[in-house]
């Protein structure tokens, strides 16, 4: 059943540039949905909406069965995490960890209660005497959580909230979310440029591009089958080249090279294949519709070698393994598996 509901929202600051492009999305209960996008692609105007802080021009948003389109952010009741911590430096962690519980006039003994549990939740039972400057990023990370969380919201909204760490403690505060997200079985959106941090921890991902929706869907099916070209290129795939239809499951390059694939395939005419660098074969010469390529760089990337190979398609980036390296200038032949080909809308 559908909890979270975002009906043809468009947003335009000065009425002339639409920042969202009528964005349909909807949520399950307890799902921690990603969106995912470069810089100004709309990802944080969408948090916003949702949050209350910008009024859309145009649709509607829902939650549980209820219009909150028009409702103020403090009516909402969302927990929300920026990039910022935004932690009140005179007040001790337990006190900023209760600070919403405060505004609410709880009974002391209440909030007591539920701040020890929801410091334990968190990973910081030992520390709510302490103050934020006392504190390493990702415990006051942690606060900022704990903060959110302890009001018991519908929904949790969080902004980039990993940016200000360094990659190590980026790793283990994502798998912290995660813990907590699923523990309390709260449906999260989460806003990040960061594709690996966003594929370990997410249920669903919305990749977003010029305030629209190019794709949604679990992280699994958008690493292996991207829809659009755009999708592809952002998660990574590298190698792309023309092709055209010849029977159903077949394509060949202007060349005449033939490909199968054996991938769901668009229904529009402008199309474009697409494959990973590891997923491309070196193989014999031998082999039945493999393409000659000349070896043009050679890169180590530690435990494999990649190769950028000139072909008749173009060049392309091809991942080879330890055990035959191949030097510049050497000729080897490229087969294409027609389980990791992709074919894309342009």
């Amino acid at each position: 059943m559908t909890f979270v509901d975002l009906k043809d929202i468009r947003v335009s600051y000065d009425g002339k540039q639409d920042i969202l492009k009528d964005l349909s999305i909807s949520m399950e209960k307890g799902e921690l949905v990603s969106l995912l996008g470069p810089s100004g692609c709309g990802k944080t105007t969408t948090l916003r909406v949702i949050a209350g802080l910008i009024k859309p021009n145009d649709g509607s948003f829902e939650l549980d069965d209820e219009e909150l389109t028009k409702v103020p952010v403090h009516k909402r009741n969302f927990g929300m995490v920026f990039q910022s911590y935004a932690l009140f430096p005179h007040l001790t962690i337990a006190e900023n960890v209760a600070f919403g519980l405060k505004l609410r006039k709880e009974s002391k003994a209440a909030m007591q209660e539920k701040v020890a549990k929801m410091l334990e939740v968190c990973g910081l039972e030992n520390l709510g005497d302490r103050y934020p400057k006392q504190l390493s990023g990702g415990q006051r990370q942690r606060v900022a959580l704990a903060r959110a969380l302890i009001i018991e919201p519908k929904l949790l909204l969080l902004d980039e909230p990993l940016s200000n760490l360094d990659a190590k403690l980026r790793v283990a505060m994502r798998i912290e979310i995660k813990r907590i997200q699923q523990q309390l079985g709260i449906t999260t959106v989460f806003v990040t440029h960061d594709q690996e941090e966003c594929f370990s921890i997410s249920d669903k991902v919305a990749i977003m591009n010029n305030g629209v929706i190019e794709q949604y869907d679990s992280p699994e099916k958008i690493y292996r089958l991207p829809k659009t070209k755009f999708v592809a290129h952002f998660i990574g795939f590298e190698n792309f080249f023309d092709v055209k239809k010849t029977a159903e499951g077949q394509y060949s390059s202007v060349g005449g090279q033939v490909f199968t694939t054996t991938n769901p395939e668009p229904a529009t005419a402008e199309i474009v294949a697409t494959i990973r660098p590891e997923d491309i074969e070196i193989v014999p010469e031998s082999v039945d519709d493999s393409i000659e390529g000349t070896v043009v760089v050679r890169t180590f990337l530690g435990k494999s070698y990649q190769y950028e190979v000139q072909t008749s398609l173009g060049k392309l980036l091809v991942n080879g393994t330890s055990e035959q390296i191949y030097e510049t200038e050497a000729t080897i032949h490229l087969a294409f598996p027609a389980d990791k080909l992709v074919i894309l809308e342009k």
